[in-house]
């Protein structure tokens, strides 16, 4: 496999990580069961989603996470390169955490998510997406594949 270019993808994650705090974390993420292989959070535009994961990876892998990999489905990267080629690359690696934020931006992706949970075993995946009915009716049945959670809006 010939090697990708990454560079877009980790400087995204790189400039993300930067601001990141663990000062204040939702109520979600106490309450999620991260040893699950496919994890799925939903919820409406700026309920946290995006910095839910990237408090997870910094949590879990350390300030420079190199250990996982966090990328947005509507990264330009993407018009590209698909997601299967990412995820055999990362793989080939020994990465073997990904977190993709704005999965319904990508055309097919209950599609692709259950390929690689069929096809990578090794592979564990978060992902989030904010179209709600995309989510649900997905033609591709998940159901039995991952944990899907839903973070709600903060109240006050």
């Amino acid at each position: 496999m010939e090697d990708l270019d990454l560079t877009i993808l980790y400087e995204a994650y790189d400039s993300n990580m930067q601001r990141i705090s663990l000062d204040f974390v939702r109520y979600l993420y106490n309450e999620i069961n991260w040893d699950v292989r496919i994890i799925g959070i939903k919820g409406a535009r700026g309920t946290g989603k995006t910095t839910m994961l990237l408090q997870r990876i910094k949590a879990k892998f350390g300030e420079d996470g190199n250990q996982a990999l966090y990328a947005s489905l509507d990264n330009i990267w993407f018009n590209t390169n698909s997601l299967m080629d990412l995820v055999r690359y990362l793989d080939m690696r020994g990465i073997r955490n990904l977190f993709l934020d704005e999965v319904h931006k990508y055309k097919g992706w209950a599609q692709s998510l259950k390929n690689i949970y069929d096809n990578y075993p090794r592979m564990n995946i978060v992902y989030t997406g904010s179209s709600l009915l995309e989510i649900d009716n997905s033609k591709v049945d998940m159901s039995r594949r991952q944990t899907l959670y839903t973070l709600e809006p903060m109240s006050f």
